[in-house]
């Protein structure tokens, strides 16, 4: 994991020191909302699944790919690209910046109604995000992705600008390549005795492995009432709350930049 994308952590089976708390609060106050996630291991993910009574035949089918260069530079500057297809449904892209200080936003970006800053929390960690996003036509994101049509199609003026405004110098959204894309099943479900409603995602890598990430979304001001209740919740039912976080993001990243570089082809050495 890169400084990019790594969240501010306490070690594993302690909780946050009164500096990171009050970074926490200062990061609620300039969000629109907050995002609570466990990793679940692969090894407990049939037992999660059973413990939270989920139905895999409701889930949506997803396709996920992000852009960056093979040596994943926009990553290393905390930028991400990224378009989804989602079944029956428009897609979107997005660009990301990871992590991110609310108060260095430009007040015409912060203002937009495409922007939003969101905290996501896990287990003994947090990372603040804000994300621009722009619903696409199915059909175009297809063709873009198969290399079909320029990627920067697949993002608005205020989109490219922000990208412009961040990525790494001499790096155009059309010289990107396509990582990805990665298959992925959500579902929203609620689960008996809990109050609010969750989603699961199941994330399929090229290498096989699998990420099940379970979370819940609330308002800045619900961040602890509802971190301390889904955290009973979820213990109450034998879901590992100490196992290692992942970003499922981290995880694509790394194994597609890497078949690209495999992928690439060497010039043989020659003797003068």
């Amino acid at each position: 994991m890169t400084e990019s994308d790594r969240p501010v952590t306490a070690p594993r089976g302690t909780t946050l020191s009164t500096e990171q708390l009050a970074q926490v609060f200062r990061l609620l106050k300039g969000a629109d909302g907050v995002e609570l996630k466990l990793s679940v291991s692969d090894a407990d993910r049939r037992s999660a699944v059973a413990a939270l009574d989920i139905d895999a035949l409701d889930a949506q089918v997803r396709q996920v790919a992000f852009l960056d260069t093979p040596d994943l530079m926009l990553d290393a500057r905390g930028v991400v690209v990224r378009v989804r297809r989602v079944q029956r449904k428009s897609a979107d892209s997005i660009i990301k910046l990871r992590p991110l200080d609310p108060s260095d936003v430009p007040k015409q970006v912060r203002t937009s109604a495409a922007f939003s800053i969101e905290v996501d929390a896990m287990p003994g960690g947090f990372v603040c995000s804000g994300t621009m996003k722009a619903t696409l036509d199915d059909a175009e994101a297809r063709a873009a992705l198969r290399h079909a049509r320029p990627l920067r199609r697949l993002f608005t003026k205020e989109q490219r600008d922000l990208f412009a405004a961040h990525a790494p110098a001499g790096v155009d959204l059309d010289e990107l390549s396509v990582l990805g894309p990665i298959n992925v099943l959500k579902l929203k479900f609620a689960p008996e005795g809990f109050s609010r409603r969750m989603v699961a995602e199941l994330w399929f890598y090229p290498d096989g492995s699998r990420t099940l990430e379970l979370s819940t979304k609330c308002l800045p001001t619900e961040a602890f009432e509802t971190a301390a209740a889904t955290r009973d919740f979820l213990a109450a039912r034998g879901i590992d709350l100490t196992a290692e976080q992942q970003t499922k993001t981290r995880a694509a990243l790394e194994l597609f930049a890497a078949g690209l570089r495999e992928a690439e082809p060497t010039t043989p050495d020659t003797e003068e």
